[in-house]
């Protein structure tokens, strides 16, 4: 079976008309996107919009044979034209199958919000899930039979949908995750396929013809990544995107509580409300016994959090104490974590905060956990296959 995405952007294209923001702007040339249309096989249309026979044409692709045209999600606006040689676009009830002349199965699925996602298998048995923009499958069960072979959908929009699929196994390690719908929401160029990859995902350009089933390089995931920044840099929310498409993740928070701390209170508040419902919470310092077992992927915020306590264990604020002894009970307590990184089976993405690139502290304890916090930066550092430093919301990639 062979998928021609005609189209990869939003219902309203991208650039958006006469939206003056930077991803629009950005979004010229190759890096424009016509609406979502998909050409499965030249025998059917998923999604009709402005332009489809000339999308096609440029494509080098062709209408002429196309025998059913479906729409997924409701079209608002003016009517748009139907080109005389489609037969009239319509829709499938939730639930029920169409079988094609052709000899392609579609069933409708039920979605979460307005519109209708849809399964397409090919007469030698090759399965397509795709789905509207904004809308995740309702009423998953798990698990599937057999994962999907490729699913289109708008993993950017949709995070939460392309978890939902892995968790009852229709996106399995070989499904290859395409993403559409892309609105200006989403970063542009070679931060967009940064993001993505990040999920398991990619993005391709209007036109691209891909084959369903066939052998393919699912995008490698990185399985130690250390987000890094300023303070309120955006490091956290960055670390909680790339792995918001997994089904389970493990959050581990540093800091704990702090009792009659109002401020401390609205920011761990506030972490919780961006976090994924399914997300488990973990408050724990332990973090080598963690990293020591198998499980759901981690995520660790933050390791300045971390460090603060080491160094509370150690005494290492007394200068007395750090002489005699703290300094080297605190290298070790880092070696372990370190060792337990490289060790780690799991998806890890830890945060933590860069502090010597501002004021010298005034006391000698806060330049020594300055001086410390770098040191156990470069040593989790160098155990990642990917290190991010993100400033002003702006992840740049350091390794990886």
């Amino acid at each position: 079976m062979e998928l021609t995405l005609l189209g990869t952007g939003a219902p309203d294209g991208l650039p958006r008309p006469d939206c003056p923001c930077a991803v629009c702007a950005s979004s010229r040339g190759g890096g424009a996107r016509a609406a979502t249309a998909l050409l499965v096989d030249d025998a059917l249309l998923l999604d009709l919009t402005p332009g489809a026979v000339f999308a096609a044409a440029r494509a080098g692709r062709s209408l002429a044979a196309v025998r059913q045209v479906l729409l997924t999600h409701p079209h608002d606006g003016p009517a748009m034209e139907l080109p005389a040689s489609l037969p009239p676009a319509g829709r499938v009830p939730d639930g029920q199958e169409l079988t094609l002349i052709s000899g392609h199965r579609v069933r409708a699925l039920a979605m979460d919000a307005p519109g209708t996602g849809y399964e397409v298998t090919s007469p030698d048995g090759e399965r397509l899930l795709y789905l509207p923009p904004g809308a995740s499958p309702a009423g998953l069960a798990a698990p599937v039979a057999e994962p999907y072979d490729m699913v289109v959908c708008d993993v950017i929009g949709r995070p939460d949908a392309v978890a939902r699929l892995r968790a009852a196994e229709a996106v399995g390690p070989n499904t290859e995750v395409v993403a559409v719908h892309l609105d200006h929401d989403a970063p542009p160029g070679a931060e967009l396929d940064r993001r993505l990859a990040a999920g398991g995902a990619r993005a391709v350009p209007d036109g691209t013809t891909l084959p369903v089933g066939a052998y393919h390089a699912v995008p490698e995931v990185p399985r130690r990544t250390l987000v890094t920044g300023g303070a309120r840099s955006g490091k956290s929310v960055e670390a909680e995107q790339r792995l918001e498409t997994f089904p389970e993740v493990v959050y581990v928070a540093t800091g704990g509580r702090r009792e009659g701390d109002v401020e401390w209170a609205a920011r761990i508040g506030l972490h919780r409300e961006r976090r994924p419902a399914a997300w488990r919470t973990e408050e724990t310092c332990e973090l080598t016994g963690l990293l020591e077992e198998d499980g759901p992927p981690l995520l660790i915020d933050c390791l300045s959090l971390w460090l603060t306590d080491a160094m509370d264990r150690v005494g290492a604020w007394d200068d007395g104490r750090w002489a005699d002894g703290g300094e080297e009970k605190l290298r070790e307590r880092v070696a372990e974590l370190a060792r337990a990184v490289r060790g780690t089976r799991r998806t890890v993405v830890a945060v933590t905060n860069e502090t010597g690139s501002g004021v010298v502290p005034a006391t000698a304890s806060g330049r020594r956990f300055r001086d410390e916090l770098g040191r156990l930066n470069a040593a989790f550092a160098a155990e990642c296959e990917q290190v991010l430093l993100v400033v002003a919301g702006q992840a740049l990639v350091l390794r990886g």
